[in-house]
């Protein structure tokens, strides 16, 4: 347990109604969920409340609906995939999360049934933080439960403000992530190295000038490492670069070398004339990139290199994909790699964290997410935890412990 977070143990739920705040947003295609990793990390309070027969009532957001009813961004298709989650336990749905559809929808609920709210986001008042808004959600339930580390980022009204308003706890899942953060890195073996990949060096600015003063290494990939390759004289072709990010990249590179931070760059790309499924390619080192190709992946010089600096360390952290792993054969350095951390994993060398949207979507191509020691299913909250930054959510948990 974190010190100074409660947890469900914590608190008499036997028969209450219990609000708890999940993150439904999860990949979902023509009505279907693609990807329920997230609602399967959902089982272990939902199972706890369902023996203590509570009647349990979850509140997510789902998309961007800016405050307005989108249908597309609806929770209902989410009660099936809850449902199967749940072993064909029945769902009910109520087609508002405040007002007379809510208040009916709960009082309808009984004991050891669950039921899910319409998407939070429909009211500009939830990400807003209203107050108001936070007591009508309040006065659904005796209890309020956060199991959305992924949305603790965020001050919004069902993060927070409920937390003010009812006795409040973590969820097993939250729980779950802060402890694997904890242990990953305020309790980190060392060496520690931290793989950052990803299109964009100006979203990863604050992560990667944190990580320069807690990492012993890092090693870049993806297409960020074309601004540091750039910003070092090579020249990229047609590769995708954020060209306004030289002086910048330059300025990591000089702050990580006085906090004694490794920086490990590609030393070999593969390049290709199109992005699509098996496009021509090739492999060149960084000093040959022709300007008429884009590079889409490192190469297995690369790879070589990165496995035998990784090799080294006791604790790992993967944020970003090395090349685009979405189509074949771009996937090739992403996954060799993953396989390699499992593996170092397996055989006790090392502990390994991943997270991030992407990330876990790379692990999952890989075949080797149940081989790290964890992945987090959070996207933003995942990464301003590794910025270091203070997520309002859990700052609401320690206060109402």
């Amino acid at each position: 347990m974190v010190a100074g977070l409660s947890s469900l143990d914590s608190i008499e739920l036997r028969e209450k109604t219990v609000l708890v705040r999940v993150d439904l947003n999860v990949p979902m295609q023509g009505g279907k969920v693609t990807d329920n990793t997230r609602i399967l990390r959902l089982l272990p309070t939902l199972e706890y409340l369902l023996k203590k027969n509570c009647r349990i009532i979850l509140l997510s957001h789902f998309d961007r609906p800016k405050g307005k009813f989108v249908p597309s961004m609806s929770l209902a298709p989410l009660v099936d995939a809850v449902s199967e989650v749940l072993g064909g336990k029945e769902v009910k749905f109520g087609v508002d999360c405040v007002g007379t559809a809510a208040r009916e929808a709960v009082n309808r609920l009984g004991k050891g049934e669950v039921l899910i709210l319409e998407n939070l986001r429909f009211h500009p008042q939830e990400e807003a933080g209203d107050e108001n808004f936070a007591r009508e959600l309040a006065s659904l339930g005796d209890i309020f439960i956060n199991d959305a580390f992924s949305a603790s980022h965020r001050a919004h009204a069902s993060i927070v403000g409920l937390a003010k308003l009812l006795p409040t706890v973590a969820g097993r899942l939250m729980e779950q992530e802060l402890e694997a953060l904890d242990t990953m890195f305020a309790k980190a073996q060392k060496p520690i190295a931290a793989i950052v990949g990803g299109s964009k060096v100006s979203t990863k600015l604050a992560l990667l000038e944190n990580l320069s003063k807690t990492m012993d290494k890092i090693l870049i990939g993806g297409a960020m490492a074309n601004v540091f390759l750039q910003a070092q004289g090579y020249s990229i072709g047609k590769s995708l670069c954020e060209s306004g990010m030289k002086k910048t990249a330059l300025s990591l590179l000089k702050n990580a070398e006085k906090n004694n931070c490794k920086i490990i760059l590609p030393v070999d790309l593969m390049v290709a004339k199109k992005f699509a499924l098996h496009a021509p390619n090739r492999v060149v080192p960084v000093d040959a990139i022709p300007d008429d190709l884009t590079a889409v992946d490192i190469g297995p010089e690369s790879v070589r290199l990165f496995v035998d600096e990784l090799r080294e360390c006791k604790t790992i952290v993967w944020n970003g994909p090395v090349g685009a792993f979405e189509t074949s054969p771009f996937d090739i350095s992403t996954v060799s790699i993953a396989r390699s951390i499992a593996a170092l994993t397996a055989s006790g060398k090392c502990k390994s964290i991943a997270g991030g949207g992407d990330t876990v979507s790379a692990l999952m191509h890989s075949g080797v997410m149940d081989s790290f020691s964890y992945f987090s299913t959070a996207g933003g909250a995942f990464l301003e935890w590794l910025e270091g930054k203070t997520l309002p959510g859990v700052v609401a948990l320690l206060k109402a412990a």
